[in-house]
């Protein structure tokens, strides 16, 4: 009898991990047994940095160490930065560059000779690369708009700094905590694309530039990464219809436009992230004035959610649906968000390669031979 074949590996347990936890049924998102609303209110994204990769919360002198460190780290070599200008003149897509340029980061690795097997040394170059990312991000957009790069500002932590460096400006408190709260819900999430990508990457031992890279490349792919972006368009769309976004959203169903920012691979309810970037999306339109954003994601969740009936068939708000409002408040890019998802991410991708190097077997699946027994051979002269 055959084996069933399982596509995408749908439900198919390949590890053992305790860095994070999905209920899809419940709506609940757990890293390391703390709830994920516990986490986006009471710590900061260096915090759960230092959580996922050390199996416990900081004290502050280990926080205060931890964070000094990826604060030290941030600066880039002289040749990465040069690789970023070329790479934002040559209009290079946010993700490609982000991919290039982490790659590059290794030249510059004062470790690079550490034995694959120190994880204390993975550790340190997976707390560079993500020192590193946002720098490189921001200088990114800055080459992109004829300006200079901004040097990492040294009081700030990565969150607040990811938006100086970007917009030459301190971000007031509320900017501030909803860039690093948006960074803590994105860290980990189970084993998705590009976190599976990083561990088989790193189960053969590579380097965790390595990793990164390749976790980089799978959540680039418009199935994984992208959706934040995609509603935000469509919501701009809205916004330059000068419809009601009610008459809007109910027009492009009747047409059988799909609507991003529903539906998720784990969850049957709404995404306990998007609850909270909901929240964060309603407090910066208050604290704007504009709450015309906020207004239009709520009044299309709410047609399609209950007037629609998607909630009752598994489809209810992911993450993105929200997110993409809370970049565009904050003044970012919209082709900037999913590298921002990198930005995050990175912290879950160091953490399972580390997490699955402790205990490493090379990950080899198999594949159902489906091509013909036996071929006969045709000279080159003859075909």
């Amino acid at each position: 009898m055959l084996e069933e074949v399982q596509k995408g590996l749908e439900g198919v347990l390949v590890a053992e991990s305790g860095l994070s936890s999905i209920d899809g049924d419940a709506g609940r998102l757990v890293y390391r047994g703390y709830d994920i609303e516990t986490l986006a209110r009471e710590a900061s994204y260096e915090e759960v940095l230092y959580l996922l990769w050390h199996d416990e919360l900081p004290t502050a002198t280990d926080l205060e160490a931890f964070s000094d460190r990826i604060a030290e780290e941030r600066e880039l070599d002289v040749d990465v930065l040069e690789t970023v200008r070329r790479l934002a003149n040559a209009d290079e897509e946010p993700m490609a560059a982000l991919r290039t340029a982490v790659s590059a980061l290794s030249a510059s690795e004062p470790e690079a000779e550490a034995d694959p097997e120190d994880l204390e040394a993975t550790l340190r170059k997976g707390r560079r690369i993500t020192a590193k990312i946002p720098t490189i991000l921001a200088a990114f957009e800055r080459y992109r708009l004829n300006e200079a790069p901004i040097e990492p500002h040294p009081d700030l932590d990565l969150a607040a700094n990811f938006l100086y460096m970007l917009t030459g400006e301190e971000p007031d408190e509320v900017a501030a905590e909803t860039m690093d709260q948006a960074l803590i819900l994105h860290a980990d999430h189970g084993l998705n694309a590009s976190t599976f990508t990083a561990m088989v990457i790193a189960s053969t031992m590579a380097d965790v530039y390595s990793s990164v890279t390749g976790g980089i490349g799978a959540l680039s792919g418009p199935l994984h990464g992208g959706a934040n972006q995609d509603v935000m368009e469509m919501l701009i769309e809205v916004d330059e219809s000068d419809r009601d976004p009610l008459d809007w959203v109910k027009n492009a169903t009747d047409e059988g436009r799909r609507i991003p920012g529903f539906g998720h691979r784990v969850y049957d309810v709404k995404d306990p992230r998007a609850k909270i970037l909901q929240a964060r999306c309603k407090e910066l339109s208050e604290a704007s004035g504009d709450a015309k954003w906020y207004d239009y994601t709520t009044t299309i969740e709410q047609y399609l959610s209950e007037d629609q009936g998607l909630v009752e068939k598994g489809i209810a708000p992911n993450v993105d649906f929200y997110s993409g409002t809370v970049y565009y408040q904050l003044g970012i890019p919209v082709d900037m968000y999913t590298p921002i998802f990198a930005m995050s991410r990175v912290g879950g991708w160091v953490g399972h390669a580390l997490e699955y190097q402790a205990d490493n077997r090379l990950i080899r699946p198999r594949a159902r031979y489906v091509g013909p027994d036996e071929a006969e051979w045709v000279p080159l002269e003859e075909r």
